[in-house]
């Protein structure tokens, strides 16, 4: 292992030991980047990987919100913006009990390496809170959502960092968040953020862009690298969110059979095939769990325990939820039962055995900051429409998502050929990404 990256991975470990998300991204990327880091001597002269895994920005403050029942609430919200070499800093909010600094940290550097793929000029940033919007009524989360752009509308901008929605954070939150903005700046930044209503400035196609961009990837990789299509596969998507529900849509209309979706507390399975009409009604509308499902379909089936949705059997899997929600033991389930294909659409949900495991027993994998990058690059075009005051078709900006997801796929793919490691879209997806942000810091000298 190069010394230059095996010194920079112990201050690293030694200085966020507390943090193992972010530890995990980083010592997956940094290893990922031994050749090409061999072949530039000037990095360490520059201190870029230094530079690299410490955010130029971390921002945590306080969240005061009152209840339905007037009692006053406080979570924490987080800012982390990362790097902002090649552009604003742009990468969403999450709201879930799960988030802190560690989570936040991981997100944003690898929305850093996600972005610079896209082709787009976008830094990387991530932010969040530990507030959990299921179970809040309308007027909670309006309540939550205007403290906490109380507090973060002075640290962003359209030019200087521009957030978007994550886990918990759909339109109605970004629609909150907004009026909160505007009112606070007094001026209609429409850039300011992205994933907002139609009526608002938002871009058609941009609900669909990470689930649809997922399988345009996918596309890419089983056409180019098997000579394969979805047509006649059985697919598995963990999840039930915006990304696994797109993703279902899309799998099927590209000749895909969804078998299996899930959700935080467990999973259904319908051997005919998912109705999404019905899922996203329960999802979207209703906003209820997923066992519902299996009481309104005849032939589905619930069960407890969202991990053993990688028990059913399947030729594609998508893991759509959360970080490290496929172990290595759930990998040796999808191997057993014939999968020939595993791409991430949640970021990092593959632990690093599982990525091993999957990886060495030769089948297609995709990591997330490649294969669910639509979501940022229609991002940034939603940005691009607000800055010309114009609106595209849902065509045109799905016919743009597809180049750049076929972009991302041969970026990497070149990379991992490059590298002497052809196929290998992890080390491909790295080292793409990193080439980009570092000729640009590079360039910027050391700030």
């Amino acid at each position: 292992m190069n010394a230059y990256i095996e010194a920079v991975l112990e201050k690293v470990k030694k200085r966020d030991a507390h943090e193992p998300e972010f530890l995990q991204t980083v010592e997956e990327v940094l290893r990922s980047l031994e050749t090409v880091v061999s072949q530039h001597p000037e990095y360490e002269k520059a201190g870029l990987l230094e530079r690299l895994t410490e955010p130029e920005r971390t921002i945590e403050f306080r969240v005061s919100w009152v209840d339905d029942a007037g009692k006053v609430r406080v979570n924490r919200g987080f800012r982390v913006q990362f790097n902002s070499a090649i552009g604003p800093y742009k990468g969403g909010l999450r709201l879930h009990p799960t988030v802190n600094a560690s989570v936040i940290k991981f997100l944003g550097f690898e929305q850093t390496f996600k972005n610079s793929l896209t082709g787009l000029p976008m830094g990387g940033a991530k932010g969040g809170s530990d507030f959990d919007p299921k179970g809040k009524s309308d007027m909670e989360v309006m309540r939550f959502c205007q403290s906490f752009m109380f507090e973060l509308a002075r640290h962003i901008g359209p030019d200087t960092d521009v957030p978007a929605g994550d886990i918990g954070v759909g339109a109605r939150e970004i629609g909150y968040m907004f009026g909160t903005y505007k009112k606070i700046v007094n001026r209609f930044d429409g850039g300011v953020l992205t994933g907002k209503s139609l009526a608002f400035g938002g871009s058609l196609a941009r609900a669909q862009a990470t689930g649809y961009g997922l399988c345009y990837f996918a596309k890419e990789s089983l056409m180019l690298q098997r000579n394969e299509s979805f047509d006649g596969k059985t697919v598995v998507i963990s999840g039930s969110g915006n990304v696994a529900q797109y993703a279902a849509e899309k799998c099927a209309l590209l000749g895909g059979k969804v078998v299996a979706m899930s959700d935080s507390a467990g999973f259904i399975y319908d051997p005919n095939g998912i109705n999404l009409e019905v899922l996203m009604d329960i999802k979207q509308v209703r906003r209820e769990r997923i066992k519902v499902y299996a009481d309104e379909v005849p032939g589905s089936v619930y069960s407890e325990g969202c991990r053993n949705i990688w028990r059913v059997k399947c030729d594609i899997a998508m893991p759509c939820a959360s970080q490290n929600e496929m172990d290595e033991a759930d990998a040796g389930e999808l191997i057993k039962n014939g999968c020939m294909a595993v791409f991430e659409g949640a970021n990092m949900p593959l632990t690093p055995e599982a990525i091993d495991t999957v990886v060495g027993s030769g089948l297609l994998y995709s990591p997330g900051k490649a294969s669910n990058a639509g979501g940022v690059a229609t991002s940034g075009l939603e940005m691009t429409q607000n800055s010309m005051r114009l609106s595209w078709t849902f065509q045109e900006v799905d016919d743009k998502l597809h180049g750049i997801m076929q972009n991302i796929f041969r970026a990497c793919y070149e990379a991992s050929d490059a590298c002497g490691k052809p196929g290998n879209l992890m080390v491909g997806a790295n080292v793409a990404g990193f080439l980009k942000v570092a000729d640009a810091m590079l360039a910027q000298g050391i700030v």
